[in-house]
């Protein structure tokens, strides 16, 4: 898994956030929405990309889309960070093979 061709794949949208900020929450668009659309990205091989649909499958949309928010801070720097860093940390886990059990 190459972090960086995987970063080139990724979409970002930023979007008015609720919650915190009083007036200057209706100015800013702080929430991040990161989209990944696994069936057309070139930074994972094909088996990779099998074991993410079925790993991640009640997360992916009927086209195979990944889409996280982040919306924990006024920054859309740091939202943008945050969304980045669980994107990755969800693939790092999700890619892992569990160990072949050995009988005791």
């Amino acid at each position: 898994m190459n972090t960086i061709e995987i970063l080139k794949d990724l979409n970002f949208k930023a979007t008015r956030s609720s919650g915190a900020g009083g007036q200057h929450v209706n100015k800013t668009s702080s929430k991040i929405e990161l989209t990944f659309d696994l069936e057309n990205s070139n930074s994972l091989s094909d088996t990779e990309k099998a074991r993410l649909k079925t790993t991640l499958s009640s997360k992916l949309t009927k086209e195979n889309v990944l889409i996280l928010f982040c919306e924990e801070t006024r920054s859309q720097h740091r939202n943008k960070d945050i969304a980045i860093k669980r994107f990755l940390e969800l693939l790092k886990t999700n890619l892992a093979r569990p160990k072949k059990r050995r009988p005791t």
